[in-house]
């Protein structure tokens, strides 16, 4: 089945109601905050890298309040232990047996704050979680549910008793944004509310979490067009013979590019992906799976750089082709 255009305009219009929900906590950012739900609708995680105080926990609960579904925020310290994420069996005596006791990764949308911050050991516990959707405790399955996901948060300074974030588990996060600094009109509408603590910033509820399901479900039939397909292997091709790259874009990494067109598609008002919608995408999902080289690292070479070249070089399919 392929998505009509009459779902397209209802994906639409429920996406913009949306991202216009959590831009009043998080002001000028509209297309960060496009970003956040792309990766909610596309069934993946979120990963946030930006300085302090720039918003990355209120964007977090701001994106659970608009969804009504249940969230939770897990503080990621060097002494937290995977069974404080995940949950533990405790012997019950007056039934004689194991009762699994949840952890606060069991909830539609998972802020892990600070992430760095745990040992690796810790961060694994999420693994298979983001993957699969279930959490395994002493042999014993247990699904988290639909929708999920995992916003991470993490500091690029202070880096100080911080554990860097494994490729294996940066190839988990579906895309990787930062807020930046809001401009100087949406400083002084901040500054207008400075009495009221972030904490107490609510937003109301868009939509449940059965309608985000739905949403997710209808994105995955948006169509593609094999011109975009090859446009999207050329460019992840491009990542690993990148001379200033050690270790390329993984054919995940490809599948998260076709999968964010899809929903970014279907957030614009279209049942067909175009090329638009790849370069859009291709910085935030591909960018923090490159692995440079240290020399160019050394010399100034970024992840984001070494993307834009490439789109640049790179050409895409005529929009009349991929449609």
């Amino acid at each position: 089945m392929t998505m009509t255009q009459e779902q397209a305009t209802w994906f639409s219009d429920i996406f913009s109601r949306l991202v216009a929900n959590v831009d009043q906590v998080l002001l000028g950012k509209t297309f960060v905050i496009r970003l956040g739900f792309t990766a909610l609708l596309s069934d993946g995680h979120l990963l946030l890298e930006d300085f302090p105080g720039t918003g990355k926990t209120s964007f977090a609960r701001a994106m659970a309040q608009s969804v009504a579904g249940s969230s939770s925020r897990i503080q990621f310290t060097p002494d937290l232990l995977p069974g404080d994420i995940t949950g533990v069996s405790i012997y019950n005596q007056a039934v004689a047996d194991f009762e699994f006791h949840r952890g606060p990764i069991f909830a539609n949308i998972v802020l892990a704050d600070e992430i760095n911050r745990a040992s690796p050991k810790t961060q694994s516990a999420l693994l298979e979680v983001m993957e699969e959707g279930n959490v395994t405790v002493d042999g014993v399955t247990h699904p988290v549910g639909a929708p999920f996901m995992v916003i991470a948060t993490q500091n690029p300074i202070e880096q100080a008793g911080t554990y860097r974030l494994p490729e294996a588990q940066l190839d988990r996060f579906i895309m990787k944004a930062s807020i930046g600094y809001p401009d100087h009109a949406s400083t002084l509408r901040i500054l207008e509310g400075a009495g009221v603590k972030a904490h107490e910033t609510t937003v109301p509820p868009i939509v449940t979490a059965d309608v985000v399901a739905e949403m997710s479900h209808l994105a995955r039939t948006v169509h593609v067009d094999p011109t975009i397909n090859d446009y999207v292997g050329r460019l992840v091709e491009s990542t690993r013979t990148s001379p200033e790259v050690r270790l390329g874009a993984s054919v995940r990494g490809a599948l998260a590019l076709v999968r964010t067109a899809k929903t970014l598609a279907a957030a614009s008002g279209r049942h067909y992906v175009i090329p638009d919608d790849v370069k859009a995408l291709a910085e935030p999902v591909l960018a923090h799976r490159l692995v440079i080289d240290p020399e160019a690292e050394f010399d100034g070479v970024t992840a984001s750089s070494i993307m834009s070249q490439i789109l640049m070089e790179t050409p895409p399919p005529s929009e009349r082709q991929s449609v």
